[in-house]
């Protein structure tokens, strides 16, 4: 386990990403889950598969909550961080610290319905609405705008007719899982480069 890459994985809800990437990954290992809500899936998948989590939110010292979030990622060292339905906006100091090893996924084709207030079903929701025939999946690196950092891989899904939001999410979710841990394995891999912005793949 000492040549595999560390993931720690932000999450605030189910987490079913999140434990997809546990379950399944094979060049890296997840040393630990922060999340905001102490009640959700995904702190509930950790307790019971011995992950460690933390949780940090707006009530926990809130004049150094940047820094909280600091302090518990330079104690696990991680070489990469997974956003997977985590509802906070990440620190600039920790998007300083840790410049194109965190990665975010979006259920739509970016830049295409992003940004605040652009998460989960409403993404869906709005697609539906636009009448579009495709949609998909995003993976990028985190900068400090919200679904505006470089994006590493997509992949389309096709709308049908019948389609409402819930049932395209579910179709969605699908490729969420196979694209997620295809990208974390290729950084795993270090298959991934960042040259000047822009994301390099060597598969």
């Amino acid at each position: 386990m000492e040549n595999k890459k560390r993931i720690v994985v932000f999450a605030s809800g189910s987490g079913t990403n999140f434990i997809n990437i546990s379950e399944n990954i094979i060049n890296g290992q997840v040393v630990l889950l922060v999340s905001n809500n102490s009640k959700c899936g995904a702190v509930d998948y950790a307790k019971n598969n011995n992950i460690d989590y933390q949780i940090i939110n707006d009530f926990r010292y809130p004049e150094n909550r940047n820094k909280e979030y600091e302090i518990v990622l330079n104690n696990y060292q991680p070489d990469l961080i997974l956003l997977a339905g985590f509802m906070k906006k990440i620190p600039d100091n920790i998007i300083q610290l840790y410049r194109n090893k965190i990665m975010n996924i979006h259920p739509s084709l970016l830049p295409k319905y992003a940004g605040q207030g652009y998460y989960g079903i409403k993404v869906h929701e709005a697609v539906i609405d636009s009448k579009d025939k495709v949609t998909g999946v995003t993976i990028h690196f985190v900068d400090n705008k919200y679904d505006r950092g470089p994006i590493i891989m997509q992949e389309e899904v096709t709308i049908n007719d019948s389609d409402d939001a819930n049932i395209l999410s579910k179709r969605v979710l699908k490729s969420e899982y196979s694209l997620y841990l295809k990208v974390v394995e290729l950084f795993c891999n270090n298959k991934i480069k960042v040259d000047k912005n822009r994301v390099v793949i060597n598969e």
